[in-house]
């Protein structure tokens, strides 16, 4: 892939000069070679970047204040334009993360897309009011809000945010990963092609240390961050010093529940999907694998020749399964891992090195899928998040011990039970203490609030309850004659 280079940042409805000329290059996770350069911002472009979407919300007759049909049709001209780039986003994305190509032509190159699409119909379909007894709520945009985006779903995890935040009415300053920012050139391309207004939606690529500046700005009103929980919880500390409001979407350790009537060969695919999309590099993922005793052998044997069938390699090849890790430090923390999980005793049935004979890739970042048996559920590698392609394989006795060892975790973002009894795996699902979990699979909707509990974060994205995120209720007390005359 060519090199990809952009000299500005976009900021109040155009590309603008950065303030410094310090910059953000990108290497290709499949081969380690420079892809690409992006401006890094700097505490300066924050500060233009917020005070354009200051002035955007603030504006009388700005954004806030448009007509829903009128922001619907500005998100649809988006819409539009991200799905014209989708081959490239898609392209990009595969090579800076190593998300396996057809993964991202999936998920990337088509989720914005969607999401815009259902916000916008959402605000046009759904009264602002409300009328409670004898209370007229209404609901106002929260204001401007910090969207603060990881590495491993760039564009699907940004628009999680950015989408109801704009359907809602509110104005947003960006900062992307600077492990992933080239795709976010193409998005600011859209905004312009799609002719949303001066400082609607300002990108600024940075590290953490601009991400902890934009937290604190104080022209920012509410904070949505997707990342890790450490990170999390320091965002947490000073939007609560600042009474400021904040939805996190933070780590997992999520439990596969094989129950001991599941059909294993018929989801095949689904286990796959479940525990290893995306190299792993996924916060839902069930990379604890609860397993029956009474058929621990079979699931062990199972995942290992799951693991052992993956097509490895570029991930821009569309044969690829799995791809590599977004760089050389997150491959190093998978080995050290690895490493960990041997030394405490646990059994490697595959994997636990760099697969060989990937000609021209020698400088890619991969591990080969790696599966571990006979794990105690309390060791570091069932209990910490990992975000690789290593699974933990954890025997369980009965479902009431499958249930304990599932909640026996700081987590709770994912999860799957797997059976052929329907009502049953409904019965486990229901007592794993989990943000979101799935039957059979896992596959988040769009319509449903996604998010997690205990260290997995707080708040809700998707689903109309994402859209309540980024608004605030007011309540009118009317009197009781105003509301007997309404009612008639």
């Amino acid at each position: 892939m060519d090199i990809t280079e952009y000299d500005e940042l976009l900021i109040d409805g155009a590309w603008r000069a950065p303030a410094t000329a310090e910059r953000i290059e990108v290497t290709s996770a499949n081969t380690g070679q420079l892809i690409g350069r992006v401006p890094a911002a700097s505490t300066r472009d924050i500060d233009v970047a917020v005070a354009a979407a200051r002035r955007a919300f603030d504006d009388p007759s700005g954004w806030a204040h448009w007509a829903p049909a009128d922001r619907a049709a500005a998100m649809l001209r988006l819409a539009d334009a991200l799905a014209a780039r989708s081959d490239r986003t898609a392209e990009l994305v595969s090579d800076q993360v190593g998300m396996p190509i057809n993964t991202a032509k999936s998920f990337e190159g088509s989720v914005p897309e969607k999401l815009l699409r259902f916000y916008a119909s959402m605000i046009t379909q759904t009264p602002s009011d409300e009328l409670r007894g004898e209370t007229l709520l209404t609901r106002k945009p929260i204001g401007v809000v910090a969207a603060i985006t990881p590495w491993n779903f760039p564009q699907v995890l940004a628009f999680f945010k950015l989408a109801p935040a704009l359907a809602a009415g509110c104005t947003v300053v960006m900062k992307p990963s600077s492990d992933a920012v080239l795709d976010t050139g193409v998005l600011a391309d859209a905004v312009i092609e799609a002719g949303l207004p001066p400082g609607v939606l300002n990108i600024v690529p940075g590290g953490r240390g601009i991400g902890s500046y934009l937290v604190t700005h104080p022209g920012i009103d509410q904070i949505s961050f997707t990342g890790s929980t450490p990170v999390g919880q320091d965002i947490a500390t000073n939007a609560g010093k600042l009474l400021r409001r904040v939805t996190l979407e933070l780590g997992g350790k999520s439990a596969a529940v094989i129950l001991d009537d599941a059909d294993l060969a018929s989801n095949q695919a689904a286990l796959f999907g479940a525990s290893l999309l995306n190299n792993g590099q996924t916060c839902f993922a069930s990379t604890r694998i609860l397993a029956p005793a009474g058929r621990y052998d079979e699931v062990v044997d199972f995942y290992t020749a799951l693991a052992r069938s993956a097509h490895i390699g570029d991930s821009l090849d569309p044969a690829t399964q799995i791809g590599p890790m977004v760089s050389a430090r997150q491959q190093e923390l998978i080995e050290s891992y690895i490493a960990k999980g041997i030394s405490d005793g646990a059994r490697l049935t595959t994997g636990g090195k760099q697969p060989f004979g990937l000609d021209g890739l020698e400088g890619g970042h991969f591990i080969a899928p790696t599966i571990f048996a006979d794990v105690d559920n309390n060791s570091t590698i069932a209990q910490e998040e990992i975000f690789g392609p290593v699974l933990a394989i954890v025997r369980y006795e009965d479902d009431a011990d499958a249930i304990r060892l599932a909640n026996q975790s700081v987590y709770g973002l994912g999860g799957s039970v797997w059976s052929r009894d329907h009502e049953r795996a409904l019965g486990v699902a229901r007592q794993i203490d989990t943000g979101t979990i799935g039957i059979n699979g896992y596959q988040i909707d769009v319509n449903a609030p996604y998010g997690g509990v205990k260290d997995s974060g707080m708040g809700r994205e998707l689903g109309p309850e994402a859209l309540l995120e980024y608004t605030e209720p007011k309540a009118v007390y009317l009197s009781p004659r105003m509301t007997a005359d309404n009612a008639g």
